[in-house]
């Protein structure tokens, strides 16, 4: 049996954008919310897809949530939803209480579907996640990698406070979120 410690996260964020005819500025409200994957979005969830040269830079949804079947005690899959669609996906290794990693969540899986990208959806999702972390998992610190050449994933962690720590995972540069600086 899975066991999720939350069913839906809500975040909104406002967006602040400078209009090229007035001096106003112009705030949109984004407004996602992380679901579970059920057998009700699962469909959806794997229908998903990135821009094709993008295809090296994350595994498939399938892949993904087969490994969230396989290590189901510790991973968490969730679809990124704005309103009632679902816009991306991401997936967390929770097993931060063994020796080695205690205190630490790895983010194993993040993507955002090629027909939603460049709308701040990436952002907004990955400080739900954070939030999440803090709050609900009382972890120390959040993992995560990207493939060199993957400068949208290199930028968006490094704005949000990740940093190299000099690890790398296969062809992956890890990097780390310290959630309680000092």
């Amino acid at each position: 049996m899975i066991c999720f410690f939350i069913s839906v996260l809500d975040i909104r964020v406002a967006k602040v954008e400078k209009t090229k005819l007035y001096t106003l500025d112009r705030i949109d409200i984004i407004m996602l919310k992380l679901r579970e994957i059920t057998s009700e979005n699962f469909d959806e969830c794997i229908n998903l897809k990135v821009h094709k040269e993008q295809g090296s830079f994350v595994a498939s949804n399938v892949y993904s949530l087969a490994q969230a079947w396989l290590y189901h005690r510790n991973t968490k899959p969730f679809a990124i939803c704005h309103d009632k669609e679902i816009v991306g996906f991401l997936m967390l290794d929770t097993d931060y209480k063994d020796g080695a990693s205690e205190g630490i969540c790895d983010l194993w899986r993040f993507m955002i579907d090629k027909n939603h990208q460049g709308k701040g959806y990436g952002r907004v999702a990955m400080q739900a996640l954070i939030n999440y972390a803090k709050e609900t998992l009382t972890v120390k610190k959040i993992r995560t990698a990207f493939v060199p050449g993957n400068t949208v994933a290199e930028k968006l962690y490094s704005s949000l406070g990740f940093i190299p720590n000099g690890e790398v995972d296969g062809d992956e540069i890890v990097m780390i979120l310290d959630l309680h600086p000092q």
